[in-house]
């Protein structure tokens, strides 16, 4: 599998600057099939809305790449293959059962360091967890989740979140204390699970106003066209809708949407028709 370089290259973001200008002008409709994982996962990239507030590194649903490849299995087995080459990271999301973000990992170390460089000037100890949360959970740490016993154990005694591995991993960086762990997830990188409270999960920081414009986003948008006689509408005429809940674009909620199967696409002479799924 063909691991992309890292955004700290000149040739990479100019790349990217590129990508993003081309695919901001594009319609839904000439990019919404791909037969190639990774090729999607770059498109959708370069097409992450630019939000100033709060900003976040782009970040890619699940369910998106299955609104653009058919075949789920095949986006699964692409996306564990580019998990295991390190070169994304997977994260479970509060925003459904089955809601997960995908982000290159040059943007989620660049996602901490926004974090570290608003921490400048504060007095904070326990600030090199950060350091060591770079330096070791990109090589030691593929899942989106860890158990509290295992943090305990090795690694980070903060990184009792994502990973489920058989050592712990943050003392590979040095003497962890729950203060570390305190710093993580006031930091949003670590949040703790409801369910089993000695289980935490990895966290894209500064994402909470998405996650909210992802839920959000998705009412309105079915609650649009359910208002609607047949329950439909051009795909032209939908993606010039601006939203009012959302600060992502109509693009994005629409390939979630699709994704998954809340909303269906069906071809008409006139162009690509949107609609609410009967089930």
């Amino acid at each position: 599998m063909e691991k992309f370089p890292e955004s700290s290259s000149k040739g990479t973001k100019r790349r990217r600057d590129e990508d993003s200008d081309a695919g901001n002008t594009s319609s839904l409709e000439d990019d919404l099939t791909f037969t190639d994982t990774s090729v999607a996962l770059r498109i959708m990239r370069a097409q992450f809305p630019h939000i100033q507030k709060g900003s976040v590194e782009p970040f890619i649903l699940k369910s998106q790449l299955y609104s653009s490849v058919k075949d789920r299995t095949q986006v699964d087995r692409e996306l564990e293959s580019l998990r295991r080459d390190k070169v994304l990271r997977l994260f479970k999301l509060n925003t459904g059962q089955d809601d997960h973000a995908v982000m290159f990992l040059d943007d989620y170390l660049n996602q901490i360091d926004r974090v570290v460089k608003r921490m400048e000037g504060k007095k904070v100890e326990e600030y090199e967890v950060f350091g060591w949360l770079k330096t070791h959970v990109p090589d030691s740490k593929l899942e989106t989740s860890i158990e509290h016993q295992e943090l305990d154990t090795k690694w980070f005694s903060v990184l009792r979140m994502v990973f489920l591995m058989q050592c712990s991993l943050l003392s590979l960086g040095g003497k962890v204390k729950d203060s570390h762990i305190s710093v993580l997830i006031n930091a949003g990188v670590l949040t703790r699970q409801l369910i089993d409270p000695n289980m935490y999960w990895f966290s894209i920081p500064n994402i909470g106003s998405h996650l909210k414009g992802i839920v959000q986003g998705r009412k309105e948008i079915i609650s649009l066209l359910s208002r609607r006689r047949y329950k439909e509408m051009m795909l032209s005429s939908l993606e010039k809708k601006r939203l009012r809940t959302s600060p992502l674009d109509v693009r994005f909620h629409l390939r979630d949407l699709i994704g998954s199967g809340h909303l269906r696409t069906d071809q008409a002479p006139t162009g690509l028709i949107i609609r609410v799924s009967k089930d």
